[in-house]
């Protein structure tokens, strides 16, 4: 039976050959991360406790065994060298019981293998390093395959892409069970941008500049970000950037991957849910604030791009009751402001 409390344990399953960027990834999401975040029971587990060798060389210390994946709410299985020949039965197994208890299980890259070797993707989209979606596809044809996807949230078991994805998967996990707040404050800890869309082109929100035009519409992207209360049509948009509507379009797509549209609707929606989670604002004022027009107009895409309304998101993730007053207008996500826990 599943449980409805967020997670609070987490276990990584640690391969032979296990990527070091990927036990950083973990290690760091899911480590301390000051007063203002609840701290995680966090664990690297293996087939054997002891020294586990890595893809760069240098040997890992593993404290625990497979037995600490029975009782951790979140299971991670970590990418290794020898990801083509499935983990030994043990791990199998103690991957699909983590999930038969209810666990929530995840993996990214080639860590995707391992799920797929326990058979919990079966009839399930899933998704792996772009450069072995197809092999992962051949070899298990009852997984749906997306080599396009950063992640894929399929309940209680998501997989991401490869790499630095393993941050997004992360992040996107916590922003699900734990709310939008503690995702942006381990995301500004870090100095990651706490929600990336689209696939594996592994864009940023705001581009990193290439030349002039570039430079430029980062500097607008950056005050849009701020001004979300704003209108903020293209138009305008593409006369701060000094482009015409037609290039600042084009441009914007090679940069984001999106539309002005969709990027603003994104950022304004996060922008609610951490208002929602950390304020006493009423739904009308962060309505005004994150730029629609109405709470009802919040409320229809809040409702269309969440699956519930605010007031309902509000009850199952405030974390800070703050007396509205003492809020600051621009304390929206992704404002470039300082933090502090």
């Amino acid at each position: 039976m599943a449980s409805t409390a967020p997670f609070t344990t987490v276990a990584a399953y640690v391969p032979p050959g296990v990527g070091m960027l990927a036990v950083g990834i973990v290690a760091e999401v899911f480590g301390p991360h000051g007063e203002a975040a609840p701290g995680f029971d966090f664990a690297l587990c293996a087939d054997r406790t002891g020294s586990v060798p890595t893809d760069l060389g240098v040997p890992i210390a593993v404290e625990h065994g497979l037995d600490r994946l029975a009782a951790a709410d979140l299971v991670l299985a970590l990418p290794g060298a020898g990801f083509r020949t499935p983990p030994s039965p043990a791990v199998l197994d103690a991957l699909s019981a983590a999930h038969e208890r209810g666990a929530l299980v995840a993996a990214h890259c080639v860590g995707t293998f391992a799920l797929a070797a326990a058979g919990l993707l079966a009839g399930r989209r899933a998704t792996t390093h772009w450069r072995f979606a197809g092999l992962l596809a051949r070899t298990y044809p009852d997984v749906t395959v997306e080599p396009d996807a950063l992640y894929l949230d399929e309940g209680r078991i998501t997989t991401g892409a490869g790499a630095a994805a393993g941050f997004d998967l992360c992040l996107h996990l916590i922003r699900r069970e734990h709310g939008t707040a503690l995702a942006n404050h381990i995301a500004r800890d870090m100095v990651l941008p706490s929600h990336r869309d689209g696939g594996q082109a592994q864009y940023l929100a705001v581009p990193v500049p290439e030349d002039g035009q570039d430079e430029r519409l980062a500097e607008v992207l950056a005050w849009a970000r701020g001004h979300l209360h704003e209108p903020l049509p293209v138009a305008e948009l593409a006369q701060r950037a000094m482009m015409s509507k037609r290039s600042f379009l084009r441009r914007f797509a090679a940069a984001t991957g999106t539309t002005p549209h969709a990027w603003l609707r994104d950022l304004r929606l996060s922008g609610a849910e951490e208002l929602l989670e950390t304020t006493d604002l009423p739904v009308e004022e962060i309505a005004r604030r994150v730029g629609y027009g109405s709470a009802a107009v919040l409320r229809e895409q809040f409702v269309r791009r969440r699956g519930v309304p605010p007031r309902t998101y509000r009850r199952a993730f405030t974390r800070v009751s703050a007396p509205a007053a003492t809020v600051p207008e621009a304390h929206l996500p992704g404002r470039l402001v300082p933090y502090k826990d």
